[in-house]
């Protein structure tokens, strides 16, 4: 098992009942100054992260490149509806989602992790800094929804 894939799955394993014992009822209350995303919303932008990342990672695993287009967060989170969503389904969501992806970066071989990846105007970085980019933003998602 890689150690990408155990870092996801043990964040996974720990963070999944913390975000249980939180209520529907907190979890859709948004911040007083109308401008930050609820739990819900914050949790439907990792979903959303998980979704744009399983394919980046996919594409540069089996073309040794990617190349794709940036990602509009508020756009996303907005489309989704993550704010009239069940708070358990959207950990359902989460949870399944990240273990998916737990297993495609178990698959991927190690030479491929230097891939070449751009995402919209950014600098090019490689396969495994996205993937560890990837895992790191998750868990200051997931410290804030959590601490909050």
């Amino acid at each position: 098992m890689s150690s990408f894939s155990r870092r996801l799955q043990a964040a996974v394993a720990e963070e999944e009942p913390r975000l249980r014992s939180i209520s529907d009822q907190f979890s859709g209350d948004r911040p007083e100054d109308g401008e930050r995303w609820s739990k819900k919303q914050e949790l439907g932008h990792l979903i959303d992260s998980a979704v744009n990342n399983r394919v980046r990672f996919i594409r540069a695993a089996l073309e040794s490149q990617y190349c794709g287009p940036s990602y509009d967060g508020r756009g996303w989170v907005d489309l989704g509806g993550y704010a009239e969503m069940v708070w358990t389904d959207l950990i359902d969501l989460w949870a399944t989602s990240n273990r998916s992806l737990a297993i495609v970066l178990d698959r991927i071989p190690p030479d491929r992790m230097t891939a070449e990846c751009r995402i919209g105007n950014a600098d090019a970085v490689t396969l495994e800094f996205l993937i560890d980019d990837y895992i790191s933003h998750m868990q200051h998602h997931l410290d804030h929804i959590i601490a909050v």
